[in-house]
């Protein structure tokens, strides 16, 4: 006799089944295991940790604010990313540890990064994000000191920083006519009383916060910089090491994310911004913060970001700068490759994708 499906009991079953399936589906695929108890549902992927090191001591660096915010909004969160934030005893300490991978992210200078490419070993520390759309550094004078134009530098003293004058300096006195033989050059500390002491006629300063102490201190300034007069400087970055960013693209790309809608929430949000960033700064005067992070903010944008985005960057940029530098002894030897500095797909890849 052949077998006979029982047609009615299937179609009588069917509706249980299937009631049955949904419910193990519902529950992540869990149920019931031989000892009676009930076996885990699925769960989300456990975060990256991850280590942010801003370049400087807590303040309103437009870079740091971007990953104070993305931390305080839950951004990172949001990207799967669990971040510490550490800020460096020394500068440029961040550099060393992200060499040895003790820390994924942090800032940098673009000059910086050209200068140090052709360390022996090479630096290996690559910019990700393009975030000061021009340089930091300026120039400062009395504003009662007769000096109208950097053509009345002439006779004048002058202090610098660091082992020698800076491009910046040489190039904005190449653009006003002025031999350099003609202005007294003298090496200076950091305090700005040296300024309005009369130890030096042209102090150079930090566009985000000097101008603002000098004018606390009671001192009206004139302040020029050399994007003024056509040079094509770069100002900080976001940056990691070569060795992390071929290893871990995935992770690289969700930072940036969160980074820079964390910066574009500043923009759009300042008073909130300064009070995050006072959770990191809390010895920080509220209206000096707020002067550097709207200092900075103006100096991140661009027709380029205005077109593109914040962080944007091209390779004509960093050409640019490389061949000022060489121009101006920023650098003792031109590059082989100015692409080592920078990778501009992934700043690229963040707005492609939004």
């Amino acid at each position: 006799m052949p077998h006979i499906t029982p047609r009615p009991l299937l179609a009588a079953l069917l509706p249980l089944l299937l009631a049955l399936l949904l419910a193990a589906c519902q529950n992540g695929g869990g149920g019931p295991d031989e000892s009676g108890a009930s076996s885990p549902a699925l769960s989300p992927a456990a975060p990256d940790k991850i280590t942010f090191m801003a370049g400087f001591k807590p303040q309103a660096n437009l870079p740091f604010v971007g990953a104070y915010v993305a931390q305080e909004k839950g951004f990172f969160a949001e990207q799967n990313l669990e971040v510490e934030i550490q800020h460096v005893n020394t500068p440029g300490e961040n550099f060393k540890f992200l060499s040895l991978g003790e820390v994924q992210f942090s800032t940098g200078d673009a000059a910086t990064l050209i200068e140090r490419a052709g360390d022996d070993p090479p630096l290996g520390i690559v910019a990700i994000a393009l975030i000061g759309q021009r340089g930091q550094q300026g120039f400062a004078v009395l504003a009662d000191s007769g000096i109208e134009t950097p053509a009345d530098w002439a006779g004048r003293r002058a202090g610098y920083k660091g082992t020698q004058p800076t491009p910046d300096f040489l190039a904005i006195l190449n653009a006003s006519g002025v031999d350099p033989d003609d202005v007294a050059t003298v090496r200076i500390g950091f305090s700005p009383q040296l300024l309005t002491e009369g130890e030096v006629d042209i102090f150079p300063l930090f566009l985000s916060n000097e101008p603002d102490t000098l004018r606390n201190l009671g001192y009206e300034v004139t302040v020029v910089e050399a994007a003024d007069f056509g040079a094509p400087t770069l100002g900080l970055t976001y940056v990691t090491s070569q060795d992390y960013l071929s290893e871990n693209p995935d992770i690289t790309l969700r930072f940036l994310n969160a980074a820079l809608r964390g910066i574009e929430y500043a923009r759009d949000n300042p008073e909130e911004a300064i009070d995050i960033v006072l959770q990191y700064a809390s010895q920080e005067d509220r209206d000096h913060m707020r002067f550097m992070m709207d200092t900075e903010l103006a100096a991140a944008q661009s027709d380029l970001t205005d077109e593109n985005g914040i962080g944007w960057m091209t390779a004509e940029q960093w050409t640019a700068l490389h061949d000022y530098l060489v121009e101006f002894g920023g650098i003792p030897a031109a590059l082989d490759d100015v692409s080592v500095t920078y990778d501009d797909g992934f700043v690229k890849e963040v707005y492609e994708g939004s």
